[in-house]
């Protein structure tokens, strides 16, 4: 027998007959942008957490090389099977349930291949909210969510993953579990491990359950569309809003004309929301889980900034389905970049104060270097992320927009150096932005990340090649 036949008796015998997919497999090598893996050994789809680390267990002493997999909505490549090196892929699709929910306590405990829509509609059926919102929340899975540090429409208000998750489960690269599903707020207990695997994209371990924190579900929601005349009204139209609106302030979203009407155009039932056309919007929400004169506040906010010229138009949602059309307008733009084909995809982040600046800066560089180019730069102003995208010339074939459009990502990405700011937001290094990541990390960032990894995953079969190269041996 070959090693790859022992492979797939192992899993046959620790998984069962549905555990094991050997064909028909072009769902694991695709991920949502479109970016295509290679053909793996098998696909892995274990039902437990105990037979996740099995896997893990055999791999490790045989050397086959895992990529873990979730909902297949990232971008950076990450969970992809590797081309060169066939890799086994350990789908978390069966790891699915609802494990224990605490409404007192304000936590859930999740398996990792929850869909993260399953665990929202979860805590409110509790009375609850989990807070992560992403448009993929109804494909991706809570343990990509952790694995990459997922971000979305909320961070201003409750955080990133980081924040919201208390305890974790990981099977570790050598077959052991790592069982640390504490439900506590507070914890000084030594070293946060549960921090080395939120944001790892699996290379150091699978996340197989976690612990999340929940929040009172909101009682009252008021969601607006503003119209502004540039990126700089926006920043300080954001700063009054920080203050006027207290800690209630949920959303506060930069989208420029231009994304408003890929929206349109992606969605012709959507109207126009205000009577002119502004050369960038806000999108803010507003929630409060008690009572709160939530519309004062926004009425306040409005007058204000008309009054010191930050605002030109603006609409207050007066129903929850205007609420959603406005939120559609949201949804409708991401949709519409996709209609235009290849095009670039970035999530920089930037000190708040710096984003005008930076993106005066950037659109200048990129317009420069490619004036047929067009630049789509919207994102979540209350944590400086930026999604500063660029649509090629439609005239050009695809491989020379990928040859464009990797000239002016480093463009873009040298600008964001000269102002501190991150490559990565929120999706994360994968493969796609690791020659930028090494760039930039110091010596001694360097150093403790190679040492975490021969640490944890001395043969460097997790995810190998993602994050940091892949290690010689």
């Amino acid at each position: 027998m070959s090693a790859n036949d022992d492979l797939l008796t192992f899993l046959r015998e620790t998984l069962g007959s549905t555990g094991v997919l050997t064909d028909d497999l072009e769902r694991y090598r695709v991920d949502w942008a479109g970016a295509r893996g290679g053909l793996p050994l098998a696909v892995a789809r274990p039902a437990s957490s105990e037979q996740v680390a099995q896997v893990l267990g055999y791999c490790h002493r045989h050397d086959i090389p895992v990529v873990p997999q979730g909902g297949g909505s990232g971008l950076v490549e990450g969970a992809l099977p590797d081309s060169q090196t066939p890799e086994l892929v350990i789908s978390l699709e069966r790891l699915n349930k609802i494990r224990s929910i605490d409404p007192i306590n304000f936590t859930v405990s999740v398996d990792a291949g929850c869909v993260l829509q399953t665990i929202k509609d979860a805590a409110e059926a509790e009375d609850c909210t989990f807070p992560l919102a992403l448009g993929a929340q109804g494909s991706c899975q809570i343990g990509g969510n952790i694995a990459t540090n997922a971000g979305g429409l909320n961070v201003l208000r409750y955080g990133m993953m980081r924040q919201l998750v208390l305890g974790i489960e990981v099977a570790l690269p050598d077959g052991r579990l790592l069982d640390d599903m504490k439900a506590l707020h507070k914890n000084n207990t030594g070293y946060d491990l549960k921090q080395l695997f939120i944001g790892a994209e699996g290379t150091l371990g699978i996340v197989t359950g976690a612990v999340l924190k929940l929040y009172p579900r909101p009682q009252v929601t008021r969601t607006a569309l503003i119209g502004c005349p540039d990126v700089a009204s926006v920043l300080k139209l954001y700063a009054q809003a920080r203050r006027s609106c207290c800690d209630l302030l949920t959303a506060f979203e930069l989208i420029p004309r231009a994304c408003m009407e890929l929206a349109l155009e992606a969605d012709p039932s959507l109207p126009d929301p205000l009577d002119a056309p502004h050369s960038v919007y806000v999108l803010m929400e507003v929630a409060a889980s008690g009572p709160a004169d939530l519309d004062s506040m926004i009425e306040t906010l409005f007058e204000r900034g008309l009054e010191d010229g930050l605002l030109e138009d603006g609409v207050l949602a007066t129903s929850d389905t205007q609420a959603a059309q406005l939120w559609q307008l949201r949804e409708a733009m991401l949709e519409g970049q996709q209609r235009r084909g290849e095009h670039l995809r970035t999530d920089v982040s930037l000190p708040i104060s710096q984003l005008t600046a930076f993106h005066d800066q950037a659109e200048a560089a990129i317009t420069e270097a490619s004036p047929d180019s067009q630049v789509i730069a919207y994102g979540h102003v209350g944590d400086g992320n930026l999604h500063f995208n660029i649509l090629p010339p439609a005239h050009l074939d695809d491989d020379d927009k990928r040859s464009l459009l990797h000239e002016l990502e480093e463009q873009l990405f040298a600008i964001v150096a000269e102002f501190d700011g991150s490559i990565s937001a929120e999706h994360g290094i994968g493969r796609v932005k690791q020659p930028y990541f090494l760039e930039s990390l110091s010596a001694p960032e360097h150093d403790i990340m190679r040492g975490l990894k021969r640490l944890l995953d001395p043969r460097g079969l997790m995810s190998p090649g993602r994050i940091l190269p892949r290690m010689q041996r």
